[in-house]
């Protein structure tokens, strides 16, 4: 096939491939009986409040092992977003500044995250090419790009860019779900999947500071975005902390009405994207108050309510499947029982 068809086929079949993808990896822990792949330290054994987790910030960390791989692009193309933007384009497809992991530990009296400068096209370009190959050929007996990756949840191999995979949950028992139209995204297209979900990046060009280094501040935005149908663009001059939506959000969580907790991470057995997985918890009030006009269609695909009774819509990409599975065996730690 030609590359704009194996792309074409990877994303109509991302679902079947991630299966054939996890059988790669059998000495690989998984989260809570999912495809998503994981480590001993980034799985702690109980909700860590989101406050809880320190975030270190390394400006100048060490070239990734594998950067760029330019296996079977068509001629002409030096990385795999070149090629996308030329041949495939989604409806966003930016090269906006990201948050590069370095080093996890979750499991610890002190939770932390080690982070770095980075941009967005650094993770795709290794992570769309790995499934790229295994689209070109499910069955292969050698997949040699995989192959020189090596470890998926070693974070030295190649530039990993965290997302944040959020479960917003109610006290009532609804959460909020997903379903990734796969012409408007990179990832995870065709999926189903919870929400909000967003790469850790920065307010506008803050990376290579470190000086908008921030996991709840980039999941407001996210919340803004993908719940409420606000545009991505905040333009010069914005000042977050002024921002009556955050504030909002701010005092909810101070007066105990909204509670967000970090339940653990985990690799994508296809494209080797990793999740910092969380739980929001909503009083229905303060839910209904904040998101009442919640959008139907969002720039990324639609989206609905569902119950929140352990049970996982399919087909749902791997952090979303193990983000549920997670809030729903803590669901008592997380006072939803």
């Amino acid at each position: 096939m030609e590359w704009g068809e194996v792309r074409a086929h990877l994303n109509a079949h991302r679902h079947e491939l991630g299966h054939i993808a996890s059988r790669l990896y059998p000495e690989v822990p998984r989260v809570e009986g999912t495809a998503l792949l994981t480590r001993p330290e980034w799985m702690p054994g109980a909700p860590i409040p989101l406050e809880s987790v320190r975030l270190h910030w390394d400006p100048r960390p060490p070239e990734p092992a594998v950067a760029d791989p330019d296996d079977g692009l068509p001629e002409g193309y030096r990385t795999y977003a070149d090629a996308m933007a030329a041949l495939a384009p989604p409806k966003v497809f930016e090269d906006r500044p990201s948050y590069r992991l370095l080093g996890a530990d979750l499991v610890t009296n002190r939770p932390e995250l080690t982070l770095g400068p980075s941009h967005y096209f650094a993770g795709l370009n290794v992570g769309e090419a790995v499934a790229h190959e295994l689209a070109a050929d499910p069955h292969a007996t050698r997949l040699p790009l995989r192959e020189c990756v090596g470890d998926p949840c070693d974070l030295s191999r190649r530039t990993v860019l965290p997302a944040i995979t959020t479960v917003t949950v109610t006290r009532s028992g609804s959460y909020v779900l997903h379903w990734r139209d796969p012409a408007k995204v990179v990832h995870a297209g065709g999926l189903h999947q919870v929400m909000p979900v967003g790469v850790f990046q920065p307010l506008g060009t803050a990376s290579a500071a470190g000086s908008d280094l921030d996991l709840w501040r980039c999941m407001v935005r996210e919340f803004s975005e993908e719940l409420v149908g606000a545009d991505e663009d905040y333009g010069p001059g914005f000042d977050q902390d002024a921002w009556p939506f955050q504030q909002a959000l701010d005092k909810a969580r101070q007066e105990g009405r909204l509670t967000v907790h970090c339940l653990g991470m985990g690799v994508d057995p296809l494209t080797l994207a990793l999740d910092i997985l969380t739980v929001a918890v909503f009083d229905d009030a303060t839910f209904d108050g904040l998101f009442g006009a919640m959008v139907e269609v969002n720039a990324e695909g639609r989206v609905m309510r569902a119950a929140f009774d352990g049970t996982v819509p399919e087909p749902m990409q791997p952090a979303g499947a193990a983000a549920l599975r997670l809030a729903w065996r803590r669901r008592a730690a997380l006072r939803l029982a």
